[in-house]
């Protein structure tokens, strides 16, 4: 039977890009707009492009901080992308004093980088070993090369949270999570054959009941 997953909508997304591919690879897939859509689902999605506190004022307004509070809570999967891994931290230096979710610990920072930001383009990440989300063969440059756009990062505050590395002028991270929450800061739904493979790892792990590491 397909992963029944919900993908939070905010009007902040890639949302249908995120959709079709998840869809592509056989899951079976729901636009969640409130609490209610998130219900009765082995996994749920947290896209997310914009700005930090914008994102958490529309989604306290649907109710959807709640939502994924709700499905940590009940132990289904939670995986961010982009804006999304940040919005899973407690806060963001781009919107000072606007609390995120809060269910990672740690923070959201500019990257200190004398490169151009935003980050835009192709970037290689290096993942911790056994990490779900990391392709196979770990020598493999392509399965692990995706699409970012981004000017802030996570940093968590236990180094063990994060699951891959990138750089931009200074290593970054790329990835984090624990147990069945995690996420990433680049796109995967745009990032070709290696998006697809690790969406499809993500996927087949719900249905494993895998956690993050």
């Amino acid at each position: 039977m397909s992963p029944r997953l919900a993908v939070l909508d905010f009007e902040m997304s890639n949302l249908r890009s995120a959709v079709k591919a998840l869809e592509r690879l056989g899951a079976d897939v729901r636009v969640a707009v409130d609490p209610d859509g998130a219900r009765d689902v082995d996994g749920v999605v947290l896209p997310g492009v914009g700005n930090f506190g914008e994102a958490m004022r529309r989604m306290g307004a649907r109710g959807l901080d709640t939502a994924v509070r709700d499905a940590v809570d009940r132990g289904v999967p939670v995986i961010g992308i982009c804006l999304g891994l940040q919005l899973l931290f407690a806060e963001s230096e781009e919107s000072p004093g606007v609390p995120g979710l809060g269910i990672l610990p740690g923070a959201v920072r500019r990257l200190r980088t004398d490169r151009k930001l935003p980050h835009i383009g192709w970037s290689h990440v290096t993942w911790a070993p056994d990490s779900v989300l990391g392709p196979d063969d770990p020598g493999d440059a392509a399965a692990s090369t995706y699409y970012f756009v981004h000017t802030y990062a996570c940093e968590p505050e236990d180094p063990s949270l994060v699951l891959g590395r990138a750089e931009h002028g200074t290593p970054f991270c790329a990835s984090a999570g624990r147990e069945g929450v995690m996420g990433v800061q680049f796109h995967p739904e745009k990032s070709s054959a290696a998006g697809l493979g690790l969406l499809g790892r993500w996927i087949a792990s719900v249905g494993a009941g895998a956690v993050a590491r």
